[in-house]
This record gives structure tokens, C-alpha cells and sequence, in this order.
């Protein structure tokens, strides 16, 4: 059961119910972070093998994660400002798409190309971290201005422009992530925008240096919220003996640890 993160609302909801089933019919009460599940969806493709480097991508989350061993995480790098996910949305919105909007501007993207040179924000600095606020705020500013002189913009290049700025990031730092961790067996690529197919390309080119580290891509289906992922990640907190209690909460802020 999913106790954290997320809005409130829903998670107190089903935490009160999977404490009730747990209660009523004498079963565990496992209480899982969302976005391990969205890691552990990799799991219905093949094994982890520790030590691991996830790449966490979702409407919320963007994140470098280091997997040590089963249910351990480390945080090594996250977005500063907005998600790129969410950041898709948000230019979905000024094209006219539908939210979500992911899927149709990476259907767009590969149509055009990319002329509009946006910003890679953070791309070539010291840290792991991202930020796509910046990359938001250059194509919103570019389709206002194209508006107001009247002008007319191709649709296509302006998705494949935003599309290859934020890869080229996702991408760059996911590199030097795995130089500065040698150990690591595979990368996890998870979450809602591990769907695009624009990165998911992208990824199983850059892997190609990497002779022993291999590239587990969770299955386009189970990529978006679900219940699959989560029950994944449940079984290893089942074998691990990590149960929740009648005192189990909601926690709309959980995260991972960080690595000092």
C-alpha cells in the first residue's frame, strides 16, 4: 500500500483502507514509497542486480537514484525547481495538448527537429541535480512572442526542440552518474516519462559505452501510477519483514535519503 508521497487526500484514503483489509482479514500491512514501486517496476522485466542506478523520471520527480542493496535508496541528484514531466505538461498546455501531455509531444517531436536550440540548464555543472524551470519558461516565451508579432511557429520543431533539451540533460547527467559509480550492474530507467520514446533511445545509445552496466527499461505499461508496480515493490519489503501498523500514516512529503 502507498502511504507517501502524493496529495493527501488519496493516500489517507488508501492507507485507511488497507489498514481495514489488513485488520479485517488477519494480512501484513505493507506500507510502500510510491516512487520505489516506479523503480521496482523494473523488477517484471528481470532482477535487479545490486548495486543499481536508477533513472526516476515522473510528473513530480526527477531523480538520480543509487540502489545498494534491496530496499535501500539514496538520493544523488534531483530537479531544484519543476520536474520534467511536469514541464511537459506545461508546454503541452501552450500547444493545445491534453494533459497528459507527454506522449503527444514526443509523438510531435519525432516529426520535427530541433531549431529552436533551448536551454540545457545545469547540464555541464559539478552536480547531479536537474532543473527544467528555465527550459519551461524559454519555450513559453518563444511561443508568447511568436503570438504577439504574429507569427507562425511549426508545432513539431517546437516539441522536438523541447524534447531534446530536456534528454540531452536527463541523458548527460545519467552518464557521469554512472562514471562517478563503477559499481553499478545496471540503470533503472522509471516513472511516467521513462514512457518517452525520445529518451528511452536515447539511453540505449549512451549504454553502449557502458560494456557492464545494462540498461533495464520498465515496461512502457507499467510506467505510469499503478498497482503492478507498487506490489512489486511490496514483495520486497515482505521479504524483508518491513511491516506498517496501526499507527501507519499518510506521508504526502516522503522521500528517499540523500547521500551526504
Amino acid at each position: 500500500m502507498t502511504y507517501g508521497p502524493g496529495l493527501v487526500g488519496a493516500l489517507l484514503i488508501g492507507v485507511t483502507a488497507a489498514k481495514t483489509v489488513a485488520f479485517a482479514h488477519n494480512l501484513p500491512l505493507i506500507p510502500v514509497n510510491h516512487m520505489a514501486g516506479h523503480i521496482y517496476a523494473a523488477r517484471y522485466v528481470k532482477p535487479i542486480e545490486f548495486p543499481a542506478l536508477a533513472l526516476l523520471v515522473s510528473g513530480g520527480h526527477t531523480e538520480l537514484v543509487y540502489l545498494a542493496e534491496p530496499g535501500k535508496f539514496e538520493i544523488i541528484g534531483e530537479t531544484r525547481d519543476d520536474a520534467a514531466g511536469e514541464a511537459y505538461d506545461k508546454i503541452g498546455r501552450v500547444l493545445g495538448i491534453n494533459y497528459p501531455a507527454g506522449k503527444e509531444v514526443d509523438r510531435l517531436a519525432h516529426l520535427g527537429e530541433d531549431t529552436f536550440d533551448f536551454p540545457r540548464a545545469m547540464d555541464h555543472d559539478d552536480s547531479f541535480d536537474f532543473s527544467f524551470s528555465g527550459l519551461k519558461s524559454a519555450f513559453i516565451n518563444t511561443v508568447h512572442h511568436a503570438d504577439q508579432i504574429h507569427e507562425t511557429l511549426d508545432r513539431n520543431n517546437l516539441a522536438a526542440s523541447f524534447q531534446q533539451a530536456v534528454v540531452d540533460v536527463l541523458a548527460d547527467k545519467t552518464v557521469r552518474a554512472l562514471q562517478a559509480f563503477p559499481d553499478v550492474h545496471q540503470l533503472i530507467l522509471a516513472g511516467g516519462v521513462a514512457a518517452n520514446q525520445g529518451l528511452r533511445d536515447r539511453l540505449t545509445t549512451e549504454l553502449a559505452a557502458f560494456k557492464n552496466v545494462e540498461l533495464v527499461k520498465a515496461p512502457i505499461k507499467l510506467c505510469g501510477d499503478n498497482a503492478a508496480m507498487i506490489g512489486a515493490a511490496a514483495y520486497v519489503s515482505y521479504q524483508q519483514q518491513q511491516f506498517g501498523d496501526a499507527t501507519l500514516n499518510a506521508e504526502p512529503g516522503l522521500s528517499f535519503a540523500y547521500r551526504a
